[in-house]
C-alpha cells in the first residue's frame, strides 16, 4: 500500500497521526512523487494536478502544492467563480466545482477564491429541468450547454460531489450549501443516479467507469462517494447503481480501475491490470458510513 494511502485511510476512519508521520508519509510516496514530479504553467494542468493531490490528506503542506496553489489563484480564481478556460464568461460548472471541492480538501473552504466558486454555485447553477439561470454570460453554452433547459448532468454531480465536500470540511454550517446539495440528490436518485430518463442507458461517457482520481467525466467513482456521503444506500432508486457496482466486482471488496484519462497535469493514481488498492479500500469505507 503507498503511504499516501495510508494516510487517507487514517483519515478517513478519524484517526489522529502526528506531524512528523505525516510528513514521512508524504515524503515516502511514491504515488506523491509522481504528482509533484513535473510543472507545468498551463490551466487544465494546474486543475487535473491539484485534483490529484488534493485526495491526499495534508498534500497542501508541500512547497510543490503551494506552488500550484499560487498559480491557481493568480490565473484560474476570479471574482465569479474559478475559470480556466479565459475569461469570467468562461466559467463552466464542472470545473468551478471540481477546484472548489479541491480547495476545500485543502483546508482552504473559507478562502476568497473558494468562496467566489461557491457563490456562483448558489447564483448560478441549476438542478433540474426546465430552468433559468440568471448568469448573464453565454460561454457555458459552448461547452455542451451546461445551464440548458436540460442542464449537463456531469456539472450537476461535480457540483453536488463538490458540496458534499465543502460541507464536511465546514461541518455542515452552510444552510444554503445543505438545501442544494438536497435538490442534487433528488434530480440524480430520480435518474438512479446514472440512467438517462428515457431509455434507461447511462447518461454520459464513462459514468459507469470507476477512475482514481477525478477528471472532467462524472464517474462511478463520484457516484459512489455522493452515495456513501449522504448515506443513499438504503434508498430503492440507488439499487441499479449497487447493482452495476456488485457486477464490477472481481473479488470481496475489490474493483479494477476502468478508465484512464490522458491529458497533461493528470496523473492516474494506478494501473488497470490489478485491483486498485485504493477504489477498493475507499468503496467500502464510503459505503458503510
Amino acid at each position: 500500500m503507498d503511504t499516501a494511502l495510508t494516510l487517507r485511510m487514517k483519515a478517513e476512519t478519524g484517526q489522529q497521526t502526528p506531524d512528523r508521520e505525516i510528513d514521512s508519509l508524504l515524503q515516502e510516496s511514491a504515488l506523491v512523487g509522481k504528482l509533484t514530479a513535473n510543472y507545468l504553467e498551463h490551466p487544465l494542468f494546474a486543475v487535473f494536478r491539484i485534483m490529484g493531490l488534493s485526495e491526499i490528506p495534508c498534500v497542501e503542506r508541500l512547497p510543490y502544492t503551494q506552488q500550484l496553489l499560487g498559480y491557481i489563484d493568480t490565473n484560474l480564481a476570479t471574482p465569479e467563480g474559478f475559470s480556466c478556460l479565459g475569461s469570467v464568461k468562461e466559467i463552466v460548472p464542472c470545473y468551478n466545482a471540481m477546484l472548489l471541492e479541491a480547495y476545500s480538501r485543502l483546508g482552504l473552504a473559507s478562502a476568497a477564491e473558494a468562496q467566489a466558486a461557491l457563490r456562483w454555485i448558489k447564483r448560478y447553477q441549476l438542478f433540474d429541468r426546465n430552468q433559468v439561470t440568471a448568469w448573464p454570460h453565454g460561454g457555458v453554452c459552448k461547452h455542451g450547454g451546461c445551464l440548458g433547459k436540460i442542464p449537463c448532468y456531469i456539472g450537476i454531480g461535480k457540483t453536488v460531489r463538490a458540496l458534499i465536500t465543502y460541507a464536511e470540511t465546514t461541518r455542515g454550517e452552510d444552510a444554503e450549501a445543505e438545501a442544494l446539495i438536497t435538490s442534487g440528490i433528488e434530480y440524480m436518485l430520480r435518474h438512479s443516479m446514472y440512467r438517462r430518463l428515457s431509455g434507461g442507458e447511462p447518461i454520459s461517457s464513462h459514468i459507469t467507469d470507476i477512475m482514481m482520481p477525478q477528471s472532467y467525466a462524472l464517474s462511478l467513482t463520484d457516484l459512489v462517494y455522493i452515495a456513501g456521503r449522504r448515506k443513499l444506500t438504503c434508498d430503492d432508486r440507488t439499487a441499479p447503481l449497487l447493482h452495476l457496482l456488485r457486477e464490477k466486482a472481481v473479488g470481496e471488496n475489490r474493483w479494477k480501475i476502468d478508465y484512464l484519462y490522458s491529458y497533461k497535469g493528470y496523473v492516474g493514481y494506478e494501473g488497470r491490470r490489478k485491483p486498485s488498492e485504493w477504489i477498493s479500500a475507499l468503496f467500502p469505507l464510503w459505503l458503510s458510513t
